[in-house]
C-alpha cells in the first residue's frame, strides 16, 4: 500500500514543480514589461513648472499671458494646439496652463502652470500656501505684475506684495523652508557663477563659472523664492509724456528706484507691451530652467530704451544705478526700503509717517531722511488726479491736464469773446474821434479868444475900461496911445478912398501912397506894442489873467 502510495505521489509532485516554474516565469515577464513601461513613461513625462502671478487685474493678467505665449504659438497649429486653455481669473486665485514648445514647435519642453492673484489680502494667504512645498519651490517663480497706466502706485503695490509673501513664509513646513533656503543659495551662488548670457544651461568657459561676491545692497532680504517684476503695457509711456507732462528725469527716477529696491530681493526687472516683441518668454523660461534643445537663446540687459528695459537677475549694482542719473540717493533708498517692508500694522505705519514728518522739518543730508521711501516716491511721481485737486503737477508747476469742453459750449464762448472785443474796438475808435474833435474845438476857441482879446484891447473895449488910459512920455510930451491909434485909423480911412478913386499911372507907380501906408502900419504896430507891454506889466492885468 505504501509503495503504491509512493508511486502515485511522484507524478503529483512533478506537476506542482512545473506549475511553480510557469508562475515564476509569468511574474518575471510582467515585472519586465512594467519596468519598461515605467521607464518609457518617466522619459515622456514633462517637467512641471509653476508661475505665481501677483498683481494686476483680469485684463492685465490676460495680456501678460498672451505676451508670454507669443513664442509658443506655432505658425501652423496642429490639432492638439488649436484650442487655447481657458483663463479663470475672475475670482480669488485664478489658474491656467501653457505648454512650452521648442523652437520648431514640435516638441514639448515643459508644462507651465500659472496661478493668478490680484489682491494682496491676508485672507488669500491660505490659497497660496499649498502651492509652496519642498517639491514645488525649486520649480516656481514669483512674478509681480505692475501696470504703466498707474506708475505712481508701483512702490505701494510692491511693498504690499512683499509683506504678503513674508507673511506666508513663516507658516510653511520645515521641509519647505529648507527648500527655500537652498533655492536662494543656488540663485546667489550657482546661477551667479553662470553667465547671464548662457540661457541654454551650458557649462560655459572657466571664467563664467567663477563665483563673484555679492555687491553692496544685493540679496540683503531674500524672500525664499525667485522673483521677477514685470512692468506691463509699456506702450503707455508716450501718453505719460504727452498728457501728464513726464520728462526724462521722471522715467530715470522710476527706473533707479525700482532697481534699488529689487536688488535687495535678487529680483529681475523687465518692461513689456503686447504690441512690441520683447524678451519676456526668454527671461521667464531661463528663470525656471526651461532649456531649448535646438537653439541657444541669449538674454542681454537693456537700460537704454525706456520702453524695453531688461535687468537680468544678479546683474545690477549701485554703481550701474548711479550711472543712469546723478543725484539719486541709492544708499538711503535701500535702507529706507528695509524699514518700509518690515511694517505690518497700521499703527506702526502711522508712527513712521509721524516720525518722517518731524525729520522733514529739520535739515538732512540724505533725501531718504526727509520721509519714508513711499513718501519720497509719491512726492516725485504724483497722481495726476491729486495734482489737479491741489492745482499743481508732480513737478510743482501748474498741471497740464485740461478737460475739453463741449464743442457747442466752446464755440458759444468764443463768439461772446469776439463780440466783446469788437465792442471794445468800436468804443476805442469813438473815443479817439471825440478826442480829436475836442482838440480841434479847443484850438479854435483859443485862437478866437486870442483874436477877440487883441481886437478888444486895440478898440478900447472892456479891458480898456478896467485898465484906463494908456499914456507915455514922448520927447517931454505926454501922449495918449489910444488917441494916437484912433487918429492913425481915421487918417488911413480918409486916405484910402482917395487912393482908390485916383487912377494910377501904369508906367510910374505911386510911391507916395505906398510910403504913407507903410508909415501908418509902422506907427500902428509901434503903439500896439507899447499898449500890450504896458498892460501886461500892470498889476491889474496880471490879476485879470489869474482870474481868467
Amino acid at each position: 500500500m505504501s509503495r503504491k502510495d509512493g508511486l502515485r505521489s511522484t507524478p503529483r509532485s512533478s506537476n506542482i514543480g512545473h506549475h511553480d516554474r510557469a508562475q515564476s516565469n509569468g511574474d518575471s515577464e510582467r515585472n519586465m514589461w512594467s519596468s519598461m513601461l515605467d521607464s518609457v513613461a518617466s522619459g515622456k513625462k514633462l517637467p512641471e513648472k509653476n508661475l505665481i502671478i501677483l498683481g494686476g487685474n483680469p485684463s492685465t493678467q490676460k495680456d501678460f499671458i498672451e505676451t508670454l505665449a507669443a513664442e509658443n504659438t506655432p505658425k501652423k497649429p496642429q490639432h492638439r494646439y488649436k484650442r487655447k486653455p481657458p483663463i479663470a481669473n475672475d475670482f480669488a486665485l485664478g489658474y491656467t496652463y501653457q505648454d512650452v514648445l521648442d523652437t520648431d514647435h514640435e516638441d514639448l519642453l515643459a508644462r507651465l502652470s500659472l496661478y493668478l492673484l490680484a489682491e494682496p489680502s491676508p485672507a488669500f494667504a491660505s490659497l497660496v500656501k499649498p502651492l509652496l512645498t519642498s517639491r514645488t519651490i525649486p520649480e516656481s517663480l514669483i512674478v509681480i505684475l505692475l501696470d504703466w497706466i498707474e506708475p505712481w502706485r508701483w512702490i505701494r503695490q510692491l511693498r504690499d506684495w512683499i509683506r504678503f509673501l513674508r507673511g506666508i513664509t513663516p507658516d510653511l513646513s520645515d521641509d519647505a523652508q529648507e527648500s527655500a533656503e537652498e533655492t536662494m543659495k543656488e540663485w546667489q551662488q550657482h546661477k551667479r557663477g553662470r553667465s547671464y548670457h548662457d540661457v541654454g544651461g551650458g557649462t560655459g568657459s572657466t571664467e563664467s563659472n567663477v563665483v563673484i561676491p555679492l555687491s553692496q545692497g544685493e540679496w540683503d532680504e531674500p524672500l525664499g523664492l525667485p522673483l521677477c517684476v514685470v512692468c506691463h503695457r509699456a506702450d503707455k509711456i508716450d501718453a505719460l509724456e504727452t498728457q501728464h507732462g513726464w520728462r526724462e528725469e521722471d522715467f530715470d527716477f522710476v527706473l533707479q528706484f525700482l532697481r534699488t529696491v529689487l536688488m535687495k530681493h535678487g529680483s529681475s526687472l523687465i518692461y513689456t507691451s503686447v504690441s512690441a516683441p520683447n524678451s519676456l518668454p526668454t527671461l521667464i523660461h531661463s528663470s525656471l530652467g526651461i532649456q531649448s534643445l535646438l537653439k541657444k537663446q541669449t538674454l542681454k540687459h537693456n537700460i537704454i530704451d525706456r520702453d524695453k528695459i531688461l535687468i537680468p537677475p544678479n546683474w545690477d549694482s549701485w554703481g550701474k544705478i548711479l550711472v543712469l542719473r546723478e543725484g539719486f540717493d541709492v544708499e538711503g533708498i535701500s535702507k529706507g526700503w528695509s524699514n518700509e517692508t518690515l511694517l505690518t500694522s497700521t499703527s506702526e505705519t502711522a508712527k513712521i509717517d509721524d516720525k518722517s514728518d518731524e525729520t522733514s522739518n529739520s535739515t538732512a543730508e540724505s533725501p531718504a531722511a526727509k520721509g519714508t521711501v513711499l513718501q519720497i516716491y509719491e512726492e516725485n511721481i504724483r497722481d495726476p488726479r491729486k495734482a489737479r485737486e491741489s492745482g499743481k503737477s508732480k513737478s510743482g508747476i501748474a498741471g497740464v491736464e485740461v478737460e475739453a469742453p463741449n464743442m457747442q459750449a466752446f464755440l458759444g464762448t468764443q463768439s461772446e469773446i469776439m463780440e466783446r472785443l469788437k465792442r471794445e474796438e468800436d468804443d476805442a475808435a469813438a473815443a479817439a474821434q471825440e478826442k480829436e474833435k475836442a482838440g480841434k474845438a479847443s484850438s479854435q476857441t483859443d485862437s478866437h479868444y486870442t483874436q477877440r482879446y487883441t481886437s478888444t484891447a486895440a478898440d478900447g473895449g472892456p479891458v480898456s475900461d478896467h485898465i484906463g488910459r494908456v499914456e507915455f512920455n514922448m520927447g517931454g510930451i505926454q501922449v495918449n496911445a489910444d488917441e494916437m491909434l484912433q487918429r492913425l485909423k481915421n487918417r488911413e480911412g480918409k486916405d484910402k478912398p482917395r487912393s482908390e478913386t485916383q487912377t494910377p499911372n501904369p508906367q510910374t507907380p505911386s510911391k507916395a501912397g505906398g510910403d504913407h501906408k507903410a508909415q501908418n502900419e509902422q506907427l500902428a504896430n509901434f503903439f500896439s506894442s507899447l499898449m500890450t507891454k504896458n498892460r501886461s506889466s500892470s498889476p491889474l492885468s496880471r490879476k485879470t489873467d489869474e482870474d481868467g
